[in-house]
């Protein structure tokens, strides 16, 4: 009897020991004490750590809760939330994280479409740099160091402070991190005059996984190539960009014309794809699609609408569209002129809006709805009438109400950028991205399935008209459908189903530097590089 009592006794303590861990309570106070003891100054590293029992906890973690599918109460959370304010505190949060076997997420600006960077399926922690966040602007030398929690309005605006004149080459949603933008490549504005955002990296610093700062000459070349487009969270943690400026003329032109499938808009769209990569460097074409009533029997159609913003004024586009698509019927009535920093406003639909409002992070992307689902894919070949009307019929779908599909020309500099000059190696060859979003309202989150059945549904129906060996993927528009590796288990072969739609023949070389700089691959997630064991 003695002896079953005790048998039982001795369960309850395992079972009891093993909810404590499964809990996070062992690794959390663990994790804890180390921080403090490993942080040269315990009362700073105080001030920025979150657990939670913190009455600021969630309201931390969900600051930058960009989509809002991964804010459930079903959505994994962090044991801690780190928000470095010095890098001491970076290389204390790894330390301890590597001794204590926790996995680290890094979150910039939220912007993860899969929520990567403040999710995990394992005990982890969070390192948000919302206190990294300083943009020091040299218009002399046509530079800027941007710490990577600094957001892409925040850059636009301390640019502008100075000048007018100067722009970074970065995305249009000004709330993204840019710790993220460019780690994923950063495809934006004026990527089809000056490039990607990693392609206006000119030097950073970061720390690896045993805390060492390095910049590009102490990293390396082959690790300073990897960073600038090979994905977050693989490497190490990038703390600041140094990015060259570019010139933009103090007067650019914005336009946008729509038509619907009764206004002729089906073949408007079949002569784009014929010549919107050609267009002028200074332009960034692109048709937005989405499902609307008729005006005229209250029917579904399709309204497309033609937008882009071109480097120059008014009067310097009207002839170059009259000449290279005088189809669109392109009026100075359909464009504005505005200064660069101006359009940023205009693309984010806050005309009339004071320029600090580019200082909020909190600002929600204006495409559509805060639930949503993310697809990418790239286009070789002009996609004919027939495919065309089988994708507006699926734009049509009940689902498919709040769905907008894009498309965005390739072309320009892009042709003449080599695919392997960084990770991101969609270059020369593509007529232009698709870009997929199909989002929803909170009142119909518990329907989200029936969505993101229809976003699988719509790239299936696509694949015959998009690229192949490997079907490219944008890895900015993380996509888990198309391939994720096991929890805490990164195989090569597992891992190249999805890296080499996003890197091409990049992903052997990212594999390499990975195995170089975090052998025993600390920096991982579901779709991190792996290394070679």
């Amino acid at each position: 009897m003695k002896s079953l009592q005790f048998s039982m006794l001795l369960l309850s303590l395992v079972l009891a020991a093993l909810l404590s861990f499964s809990m996070g309570a062992l690794p959390q106070e663990d994790f804890l004490q180390c921080l403090s003891l490993r942080s040269n100054d315990s009362s700073t590293i105080s001030n920025v750590i979150y657990t939670r029992n913190n009455p600021s906890y969630s309201t931390v973690l969900e600051s930058t809760v960009r989509n809002l599918r991964f804010n459930s109460t079903n959505t994994p959370k962090p044991l801690v939330i780190v928000t470095p304010s010095r890098t001491s505190h970076f290389q204390a949060t790894i330390y301890c994280s590597r001794k204590h076997g926790l996995q680290i997420r890094t979150r910039s600006g939220g912007h993860d479409y899969e929520g990567l960077s403040y999710v995990a399926k394992v005990p982890f922690v969070v390192v948000d740099l919302v206190n990294f966040r300083s943009v020091d602007v040299d218009v002399e030398n046509g530079v800027a160091w941007v710490q990577a929690g600094a957001i892409l309005g925040e850059v636009y605006y301390r640019i502008a402070e100075k000048s007018r004149t100067l722009a970074f080459a970065g995305g249009v949603f000004h709330s993204i991190g840019v710790g993220g933008y460019i780690s994923g490549g950063g495809f934006g504005l004026l990527f089809r005059k000056y490039g990607t955002g990693g392609d206006n990296v000119i030097d950073a610093q970061f720390i690896d996984g045993n805390g060492r700062i390095l910049d590009r000459k102490s990293m390396g070349e082959d690790l300073f190539w990897a960073i600038r487009g090979g994905g977050g969270g693989s490497f190490g943690i990038v703390l600041a960009w140094k990015l060259k400026l570019v010139p933009v003329p103090a007067t650019v032109t914005a336009f946008s014309v729509s038509r619907t499938l009764e206004q002729n808009a089906t073949q408007l769209i079949l002569r784009w794809q014929e010549i919107g990569h050609q267009l002028p460097d200074e332009m960034n074409p692109d048709v937005s699609m989405f499902s609307v009533n008729s005006t005229q029997d209250g029917r579904k159609t399709i309204l497309a609408s033609f937008s882009s913003l071109f480097l120059g004024t008014i009067d310097e586009l009207l002839p170059i569209m009259q000449q290279r698509f005088p189809e669109l019927g392109l009026s100075r009535q359909d464009c504005s002129e505005m200064s660069w920093i101006e359009s940023i406003l205009y693309f984010n639909q806050l005309q009339n809006q004071p320029l600090e409002i580019l200082l909020n992070r909190t600002f929600r992307n204006p495409v559509g709805g805060q639930y949503y689902k993310i697809k990418s894919d790239y286009v070789k070949e002009p996609i004919s009438e027939t495919a065309l009307n089988g994708l507006f019929s699926r734009l049509s779908d009940e689902e498919a109400s709040s769905a907008i599909i894009i498309f965005m020309a390739y072309g320009g500099i892009m042709d003449r950028i080599p695919e392997d000059a960084t990770p991101f190696p969609h270059r020369a060859g593509n007529l232009y991205k698709i870009y997929y979003n199909v989002n929803w309202q909170e009142q119909d989150n518990v329907n989200s399935q029936k969505y993101i059945d229809w976003s699988r549904r719509v790239y299936n129906y696509m694949t015959p008209f998009v690229s192949k060996s490997p079907r490219e993927a944008y890895a900015n528009y993380r996509d888990l459908d198309i391939g994720s590796n096991n929890v805490g288990i990164t195989s090569y072969t597992q891992a190249s189903i999805w890296g080499c739609k996003y890197f091409k023949n990049n992903f052997d070389r990212l594999v390499q530097v990975k195995t170089k700089i975090d052998p025993e691959n600390f920096f991982k997630h579901e779709q991190s590089i792996p290394p070679l064991h």
